[in-house]
C-alpha cells in the first residue's frame, strides 16, 4: 500500500510542480489543467500513506508533508471557483431591462459531430441574442443555414481543420473584423454590437490552438493570441466581451495573465467549475470554454448546459446585464509592471516565431489566386 501511496503521490506533485516552470513545452503545461483532478489524487495518496501505518519512517513523514503542501496549493487554485470564495461579478439589479441586456451561447460543435438538429433544437430553446460557434466546416455552415432567418446578422468562416468560427447575431453589428492575429489559419472575430438600448459593445470571438503534441506542442500562439485580444480590450473604452474555446484552464496562470492584462472579469468566480470539457468523460472535465466581460456588466444567468448535442464540449449560456454604474462597484484586475513586461515578451514571441509561417501562407495565397485567374483566363 506505501509504494501505491507513493507512486500517486509522486505523479500529484510532479503535476503539481509543473506550471511553475515557465516553458511552453505541452509536458510542461499539461499542470495548468487538472487541478481538481491532481487534487484527488494528492488526498488519495495521503489517505494511503496514513493507513500504512506504524511502518512510517522519516521518509513517509517528510513525504506527507510534501503532500499536505501540494493539496493546500491545489486548493488555493481552485477556491475561487467554488461557492465559498468572493463572487468577482454582482448579480444584475435590473434584469428586467431587456433593451440593456445580452444573451450569448458558446458553443464548440465538434467538427466531425452531424447532430446539427439537435444544435438548431437547443438554439431555438434557449433564443440568446447571440451564437459564438466553433470548429463549424462547410458541412456545419450549411446544416446552420437556417438560423440566418431569426440572426439576420451573422459572420461565417468555416474551415476544415478544426478552427472555423461562426457568429449570429440578432442585434446589429459593425467595424466586424476577422482577424489571424497569431497564425494565418486560426481566425477570431471581433465585432461592435448594438443594443436595443442603442448602446455599442464589443465582441472578441477566440479559438486559439491549443498545447497539444497534435498542434505543434506548446501553447507559445495560444498565450499570444489571448494577450494580444487582452491588450486590445485594455487599449478600448467600449465594454466589452471576449468569448470561446480558449484552450486554457480558468485557473492557469496565463488565464490569469490574461485576466490582469484585459482587465475583465469572470463570471465563475464564486459560482462554480462550469467544466465544459471533456463531456463523454466526467472525471477529466475542465473548464475550457469561457465568457469574460468588462466591469460594465452585471450577471442575470450562467449555465452550462447539460446537452451536449453530439460534441465534446457542453454549450455555455450567460445572460449579462449592461448597467453603467457597474463599473464604481466592480473593480477590474490590473497588471503590475512585470506582469505587462511578460506580456509583451509573451506576445513577441509568438509573433517572431510564426513570422516566416505567416508570410509563408500569405505567398502560398497570391499564387493560388494568380493560378485561379489564368485558368479564368484560359476558359
Amino acid at each position: 500500500m506505501k509504494w501505491i501511496a507513493i507512486t500517486i503521490g509522486v505523479l500529484g506533485i510532479v503535476l503539481t510542480i509543473k506550471p511553475f516552470i515557465k516553458n511552453a513545452n505541452w509536458l510542461i503545461r499539461l499542470g495548468d489543467f487538472p487541478r481538481l483532478q491532481v487534487l484527488i489524487l494528492l488526498v488519495f495518496a495521503l489517505f494511503l500513506l496514513a493507513f500504512s501505518f506504524p511502518n512510517h519512517n522519516y521518509f513517509d513523514y517528510f513525504f506527507g508533508l510534501f503532500l499536505i503542501v501540494c493539496i493546500f496549493y491545489q486548493v488555493r487554485a481552485i477556491m475561487p471557483f467554488t461557492i465559498f470564495y468572493r463572487k468577482e461579478v454582482q448579480s444584475a439589479r435590473e434584469p428586467d431591462l431587456d433593451d440593456t441586456n445580452i444573451a450569448l451561447l458558446i458553443f464548440n460543435v465538434l467538427m466531425e459531430n452531424r447532430e446539427f438538429e439537435r444544435v438548431l433544437e437547443l438554439i431555438e430553446t434557449y433564443k440568446p441574442d447571440v451564437v459564438l460557434l466553433a470548429e463549424p466546416n462547410d458541412w456545419w455552415a450549411e446544416k446552420l443555414a437556417p438560423l440566418k432567418k431569426d440572426y439576420p446578422n451573422w459572420v461565417s468562416y468555416p474551415l476544415e481543420n478544426h478552427y472555423g468560427m461562426i457568429l449570429f447575431s440578432r442585434f446589429p453589428l459593425h467595424d466586424t473584423e476577422l482577424q489571424f492575429l497569431i497564425q494565418d489559419d486560426i481566425p477570431s472575430i471581433h465585432t461592435q454590437i448594438k443594443l436595443q438600448s442603442g448602446d455599442d459593445i464589443a465582441l472578441h470571438g477566440v479559438h486559439p490552438r491549443p498545447p497539444v503534441p497534435e498542434e505543434r506542442g506548446r501553447s507559445t500562439e495560444r498565450d499570444g493570441e489571448l494577450l494580444l485580444v487582452g491588450k486590445a480590450v485594455r487599449e478600448s473604452n467600449l465594454p466589452c466581451i471576449v468569448a470561446g474555446d480558449l484552450n486554457d484552464a480558468a485557473w492557469s496562470q496565463s488565464t490569469k495573465l490574461f485576466k490582469r492584462i484585459s482587465g475583465l472579469l469572470d463570471p465563475r468566480v464564486g459560482r462554480g467549475f462550469y467544466n465544459t470539457f471533456h463531456a463523454n468523460y466526467k472525471f477529466f472535465r475542465l473548464p475550457l470554454d469561457h465568457i469574460f466581460h468588462s466591469h460594465h456588466f452585471r450577471l442575470i444567468h450562467l449555465e452550462r448546459i447539460k446537452n451536449s448535442c453530439g460534441s465534446d464540449h457542453f454549450p455555455v449560456f450567460v445572460q449579462l446585464s449592461y448597467e453603467k454604474d457597474a463599473t464604481r462597484e466592480q473593480a477590474k484586475p490590473i497588471a503590475d509592471i512585470a506582469e505587462t513586461e511578460e506580456a509583451h515578451e509573451l506576445i513577441g514571441e509568438a509573433l517572431k516565431e510564426n513570422r516566416f509561417r505567416r508570410i509563408s501562407f500569405r505567398r502560398l495565397r497570391e499564387k493560388i489566386a494568380k493560378l485561379k485567374s489564368k485558368i479564368s483566363r484560359k476558359k
